[in-house]
C-alpha cells in the first residue's frame, strides 16, 4: 500500500511541478488564510495546532524544534525535504502523502491555489523575514 501511495504521489508531483514554480505570492497570501488557523509565518510566528512555516520550502521534514509531529510524518519523512514539488503533492491532499499524519486539512483543489501558497511561503526565510 505504501508503495502504491508513493507511486501515485510521484505521478501527481510530476503533474504539479511546473505550476508550483509559477505561483503568485500576493494571491498566495489570500489563499494562506485557509491555513492560518493552524499555521503561522512571519517574524513573530509561533507554532499552533500545526508548526510555524517560516523557511519551510526546501527544509527537512519535521525540523521545527519543540513541535510534536505525527509518528507517521517522522517515519516516512526521514531524509526528505519540503521542496516545491512535494509541497504541491501534500497541499493537494495531505493524507495521500502522509496517510496517518495529524493534518486534518482536506487540501487545496485548485492547482493555481497550491502554486500561489507555495510562492507565498517561499518568500519567508527561517527567521520569518522575507527576501
Amino acid at each position: 500500500m505504501h508503495r502504491l501511495l508513493m507511486i501515485a504521489g510521484t505521478a501527481l508531483l510530476a503533474l504539479t511541478a511546473q505550476a508550483s514554480a509559477e505561483g503568485d505570492p500576493v494571491k498566495g497570501e489570500k489563499v494562506f488564510k485557509k491555513c492560518a488557523a493552524c499555521h503561522a509565518v512571519g517574524e513573530n510566528a509561533k507554532n499552533k495546532v500545526g508548526p510555524q512555516l517560516n523557511g519551510v520550502v526546501d527544509a527537512p521534514w519535521g525540523r521545527i524544534e519543540g513541535f510534536k509531529y505525527s509518528k507517521a510524518l517522522i517515519e516516512i519523512g526521514d531524509g526528505k525535504v519540503w521542496d516545491e514539488e512535494t509541497l504541491a503533492v501534500y497541499l493537494t491532499k495531505p493524507r495521500d502523502l502522509v496517510p496517518k499524519g495529524k493534518m486534518a486539512f482536506a487540501g487545496l483543489r485548485k492547482e493555481e491555489d497550491r502554486a500561489n501558497v507555495i510562492a507565498y511561503l517561499a518568500q519567508y526565510k527561517e527567521d520569518g523575514t522575507t527576501e
